[in-house]
């Protein structure tokens, strides 16, 4: 199974790149986000690669990173996400965007890629939402393991400031990210309040 390759950028295409290594062409289908942040034809190029072979074809798919890979393969095991519509949704959103919006159960965010709809943004965000449980600042993913006992409490705390700030009229995701960051920053004991108006700085609103 190949898992990276490193070579010379041959072509690229819409949802594609064409991987010269060793004088063998490799096609790699892409999201939109990874081809726009490739190199010049020509230049070298390293992609992390996921092999899927079928019994009519093997198809490389490749990733900026690993951990794009990761969620890649994490969004594979939503019921109804196949390659293509999980290639669609790192297009429209990145591995950070995902975990906030899935955190604020943001259910739009997802709606954004192409194929999917309104029932399978929601089971993307129900079905995921044990396994992409953890947060760190930015929405960065960390394993269970390293999950504070006391996460509850503050988990609770910052949905409550992710409520107030969308009654404000700020996007959910938006809110969440800055909610996450002040409870981060505020550490433990933060009260709602203070999460609201460490939140409105940042989000640009006056906060007192």
């Amino acid at each position: 199974m190949i898992a990276k390759l490193r070579g010379r950028l041959d072509s690229v295409g819409t949802d594609f790149a064409v991987v010269d290594v060793g004088g063998v062409g490799y096609l790699v289908f892409c999201g939109s986000r990874t081809i726009a942040g490739l190199p010049g034809v020509g230049e070298a190029v390293e992609l992390a690669i996921e092999t899927h072979v079928r019994e009519d074809h093997i198809h490389l798919y490749g990733f900026a990173t690993g951990r794009e890979r990761e969620m890649f393969n994490t969004l594979m095991t939503v019921q109804g996400v196949g390659a293509k519509v999980a290639l669609a949704i790192l297009s429209a959103l990145s591995s950070e965007q995902i975990v906030q919006a899935i955190g604020a159960g943001d259910q739009a965010a997802f709606k954004r890629a192409n194929g999917v709809g309104g029932k399978l943004a929601q089971r993307i965000v129900v079905e995921l939402k044990d396994k992409l449980a953890a947060f760190a600042v930015a929405g960065a993913m960390l394993p269970k393991a390293a999950t504070p006992a006391k996460g509850a409490a503050k988990s609770s705390a910052v949905e409550d400031a992710v409520s107030a700030l969308v009654n404000l009229g700020y996007g959910r995701m938006e809110a969440f990210g800055a909610a996450s960051r002040a409870a981060q920053a505020a550490g433990e004991g933060a009260n709602i309040q203070a999460l609201i108006k460490a939140s409105l700085r940042e989000l640009g609103g006056d906060g007192g």
